[in-house]
């Protein structure tokens, strides 16, 4: 469909006249309801002054007298002093009798004199009005414009101002060069690599969300509501920081100020907009020091705020930017929220009343954590779906892949962003596991461990590319474990990132399929074409480099740089780099999207991979669910609510 030109307007775009176009017609036609508009208003002013004398003339009781030593009375109709009420209600004190008669007659002798008096005044307006040229019409019109204009500026003083709070230790968020030439070697490849991605999405969709690699032009999704809210760029800014890509993080900077607007009339993704646009401008924030990333990120959590007005308090997943109206995707189990989506905001929100002030954000986030707290959970599990209106579970499915995932990442990082002291999170998260062990993980035939899907009371004996973040999230939780069982967590971690690198390499491109089986004699090998498909996904890398951070097991990096040569030879194009259709095919066909988490988690976590371990240390940082990094708060003696004293 054809659409009109655009031109920007203070962040917001209009239609352009068509070319030929003559403006001068336009011109005359607002010159004329100029002036219509005027002579509207005096002849409006002129009857309203007719009627005041019809109607208010007759009946002086309506109207106040002031007598010397007196209070004020209303005069009635009657002439008895007494009590009495009115039929409105209004109990009404009735003034002496004996009132002079002449007095009546001068208050109304000049009450309508006044108003002949107003009544001359306007039609001598009037005339003056009809004497004066249009320019001088249009002239006037334009001074009361301003004038409006300058009085609603004084009446809106803008945000307040944010409270000023102690920026946390930040330590670790530049260099990081690994001592091993080898290392140093594949780090300068991804980094390159970054540069390639970043210069293609400059070049060819710049202020998109993000780019179509092979057509080289924008491209968006309905989680952004198609609108241009530049998510690459937002999504990339920290990795470019910790790169060192110093002009191009700039450039993305300059963009931000001049042109993320959350003003718009778009539907967005309360989860997706989270986690990459505020968690992307709080890492940037507190990377780079730079206010604008923090007051951009509290102007947009202000309008996923409205997303909460549900009866029981779980947020919709969808939001209007503009109308605050949400509204659930329609495949969700009978109109549910999604687990994964309303439980990954704990980070984000308690940061942004660290920053703040406002407990808004902190209290929202611990209203769900203690609504599900309350519930019945079949065998432990929590289900993928919760109905917002009723409080109660959809469809009993229990994922740690899609739609599930982040929730239990959440938990635990919860803990470890508290310095520990949050152990209702801990205790949250320990408990949520064991279920999962006990129901949900189990072994191949030839001894691979995977973690299946609960339908409905049945095991799925299917993995997906989402679920292999957890040998990550295995292993980060392992110290701290109840029970002395920090080793058994660190092998199962080791366990899944293992099963997760056979995906990949039973592949022809050895990049792992978005699903894979593990029955009727076929394991780690994905069965449905709709499930042979690599999208650029960081989960697998993010194993291995929480695997490498915690054994420096040199296998780590091994299957990291196997998986960067792949997507390097297999994905990269000349305008950036697409996913794939089918990893099993020698000659696949592209997707054409670069996708945002790209450039956000795979290509940072394959940096840090080959990084020293004083970038961006685990002691002091904690990624969000898009490898944004944000700061533990050691709050000292500021406790938030819900939270109980460290246990060291």
């Amino acid at each position: 469909m054809t659409t009109p030109a655009l031109l920007p307007l203070s962040g917001r775009r209009i239609p352009t006249l068509s070319p030929g176009a003559s403006s001068f017609p336009h011109h005359r036609a607002t010159l004329r309801l100029s002036e219509k508009f005027i002579l509207l208003l005096i002849l409006s002013a002129f009857i309203t002054l007719c009627f005041g004398a019809f109607f208010f003339l007759p009946d002086n009781s309506k109207h106040k007298r002031f007598d010397l030593g007196l209070e004020d009375v209303l005069i009635p109709h009657i002439d008895p002093p007494k009590e009495g009420k009115h039929s409105s209600g209004q109990v009404v004190i009735h003034g002496q009798g004996g009132h002079d008669e002449n007095r009546h007659r001068e208050e109304e002798e000049s009450l309508r004199d006044k108003i002949r008096a107003d009544h001359e005044r306007a039609l001598q307006e009037a005339k003056e009005k009809l004497r004066k040229s249009r320019e001088e019409l249009q002239a006037e019109i334009q001074t009361e414009k301003i004038k409006v204009m300058e009085d609603l500026k004084k009446k809106d003083t803008g945000p307040k101002p944010l409270p000023p709070v102690p920026m946390p230790k930040v330590v670790g968020v530049s260099d990081g060069e690994p001592p091993e030439a080898d290392a140093k070697e594949k780090r300068d490849k991804i980094r390159e690599m970054m540069k390639h991605a970043w210069d293609s999405y400059r070049q060819y969709g710049w202020g998109h969300n993000e780019l179509k690699p092979i057509a080289k032009k924008g491209h968006s999704t309905n989680i952004f509501g198609n609108s241009q809210l530049g998510a690459s760029i937002v999504d990339a800014l920290d990795t470019l920081y910790i790169m060192g890509l110093h002009e191009e993080f700039k450039e993305g900077q300059e963009w931000i100020e001049q042109n993320l607007d959350f003003g718009l009339n778009v539907e967005v993704s309360v989860f997706e907009v989270n986690i990459r646009f505020i968690g992307g401008l709080l890492a940037a924030y507190y990377l780079s020091g730079q206010e604008v990333f923090k007051l951009k990120a509290v102007q947009l959590a202000e309008k996923l705020l409205p997303a909460f007005n549900t009866p029981t308090g779980i947020p919709w997943a969808m939001v209007n930017l503009k109308s605050g109206v949400g509204r659930n995707w329609g495949w969700a189990s009978a109109g549910s929220s999604i687990l994964a989506e309303f439980g990954t905001l704990h980070m984000e929100f308690v940061h942004l009343t660290y920053l703040t002030g406002n407990p808004a954000y902190y209290q929202k986030v611990m209203h769900i954590r203690k609504l599900l707290a309350k519930m019945d959970r079949p065998n432990g599990l929590y289900p993928n779906y919760l109905n917002p209106r009723t409080g109660r579970w959809g469809q009993h499915h229990t994922s740690v892949g899609g739609l599930g995932d982040s929730f239990y990442e959440y938990l635990l990082k919860a803990w470890l962003m508290s310095d520990k002291t949050d152990t209702e999170a801990r205790k949250t998260y320990d408990d949520a596991i064991e279920a999962i062990e006990r129901h949900l993980i189990r072994k191949s035939n030839s001894g691979l461990t995977f973690i299946g899907e609960w339908k409905n009371g049945h095991l799925e004996r299917k993995m997906g590319h989402l679920a292999c973040f957890a040998g990550g999230m295995f292993a980060l939780g392992a110290d701290g474990s109840p029970d002395d069982k920090a080793g058994h967590y660190l092998q199962l971690g080791a366990e899944i990132a293992h099963t997760c690198h056979e995906s990949y390499d039973r592949t022809v491109l050895k990049l792992g399929p978005e699903a894979f089986k593990f029955d009727s004699g076929l394991e780690a090998v994905a069965v449905r074409q709709n499930e042979k498909y690599y999208i650029l996904r960081p989960e697998v890398i993010e194993t291995y480099w929480y695997m490498w951070r915690f054994t420096h097991d040199p296998k780590y990096r091994k299957w990291g740089w196997e998986a960067a040569q792949a997507i390097d030879k297999y994905c990269r194009v000349s305008g950036g780099f697409s996913g794939v259709k089918d990893v099993y095919s020698s000659n696949p066909t592209y997707d054409d999207v670069q996708q945002s988490f790209f450039l956000a988690e795979t290509l940072k976590y394959l940096y840090l991979l080959f990084s020293s371990d004083d970038l961006l240390p685990l002691e002091t940082w904690v990624f969000n669910t898009e490898a944004h990094p944000l700061p533990v708060l050691h709050l000292g003696n500021i406790t938030l609510p819900g939270s109980e004293p460290a246990q060291r």
